[in-house]
């Protein structure tokens, strides 16, 4: 890639000209007025909290059925994750529960959009809004999809983004941003990422070394405008996978209303734990690269503080024993697809 290869030879390696141009890009693409890059999706939540002032002493309110990173990061800057089940039908945050989750203490609410799909943003910032704390949203999983005709991550607080090498819009590597209108929060953010410095040498607050890397930003710039195609073949395929499938004793995510879901991953509920573990391996005996997100909620991490009971969260844990993902990608193709279908039929025969 000549890009890359001009930026070895100019030596602008850390918070240059390309990290610009691919904020601006992304902040465009999103509809808000800033993007902060950082090096992962992780620090994007915790720098977002750290910018919002959540500390010790503080709650912070998340589902607890997503990936880790989403409790790690309010344990990481010393606050209480407090956590809420998930719907059985689209298996995001059940905002029913939301309001009894929030206390005196409670600094913001983590809203996740999992597995591609968007969570109801709109409601979820009224409920912040009456209770006058922030809304977080975790996008990590769902770039490009919409609530209400607008992007996910662009009417919040902040969206908080990873680029891993397994998202839709995906580094050569680790990498993350954070989506903003606030001014505040995108300065705060600049400073936090960069040592707490404005200028070299003069640290005004306790920073982080997270700045997004010159060549990982290269490569989100190059891909972004593929974004859209991408996730509409995503869409194609979970469509495929739906239609084929039907007549199985399956259950689906909820896809949500046009351009709710982009399908970063195609789930998929069998009947108990028992045919779900019997799947997997049948599956992987025919060498598709099926795979268990997520097998243990939040709760029942061991390294989180505040754990409560297994059983406290009964949507969760059957999700977690129940669902597995299969293959879904853009470049996934009609004969794979089909591949996949024939060995659930002959399993479920």
């Amino acid at each position: 890639m000549p890009a890359i290869e001009a930026l070895l030879s100019g030596g602008d390696y850390i918070l240059g000209e390309a990290v610009s141009d691919f904020e601006a890009g992304l902040a465009d693409y999103l509809g808000v007025e800033h993007c902060v890059g950082v090096n992962s999706g992780t620090d994007a939540l915790i720098l977002t909290l750290e910018a919002l002032g959540v500390g010790p002493g503080y709650e912070v309110v998340t589902v607890v059925n997503s990936f880790h990173a989403s409790a790690l990061a309010i344990a990481r800057v010393g606050a209480k994750p407090v956590f809420v089940d998930c719907r059985p039908e689209d298996f995001l945050m059940d905002l029913d529960q939301l309001e009894a989750a929030i206390s005196a203490r409670t600094r913001a609410v983590i809203l996740v959009h999992l597995f591609g799909r968007a969570a109801d943003v709109t409601r979820a910032a009224r409920i912040c809004a009456e209770a006058g704390i922030a809304l977080v949203e975790d996008c990590a999983q769902a770039i490009g999809a919409r609530w209400d005709g607008k992007r996910v991550g662009s009417v919040s607080a902040a969206g908080c983004w990873s680029f891993a090498p397994s998202k839709n819009l995906a580094a050569a590597g680790d990498a993350g941003a954070v989506s903003t209108s606030y001014r505040e929060i995108a300065e705060r953010l600049g400073l936090l990422r960069h040592f707490g410095q404005r200028v070299q040498n003069e640290h005004s607050v306790k920073g982080h070394n997270s700045r997004l890397d010159s060549i990982q930003a290269l490569v989100l710039r190059h891909k972004l405008g593929r974004l859209e195609a991408w996730n509409e073949r995503r869409v194609a395929l979970a469509g495929e996978y739906q239609e084929r499938l039907a007549g199985l004793p399956l259950g689906f995510q909820d896809p949500g209303g046009p351009g709710g879901h982009v399908y970063h991953l195609f789930q998929v509920r069998t009947e108990s734990s028992e045919v779900r573990d019997a799947l997997l391996s049948h599956l992987l005996g025919d060498g598709i690269d099926a795979v268990v997100r997520y097998p243990f909620p939040l709760h029942q991490q061991p390294a989180l503080p505040h754990r409560p009971a297994v059983g406290a969260f009964p949507v969760a844990e059957a999700l977690a024993r129940e669902t597995l993902a299969l293959p879904i990608r853009p470049d996934l193709a009609p004969s794979e697809l089909q591949y996949v279908c024939d060995s659930m039929a002959t399993f479920f025969k």
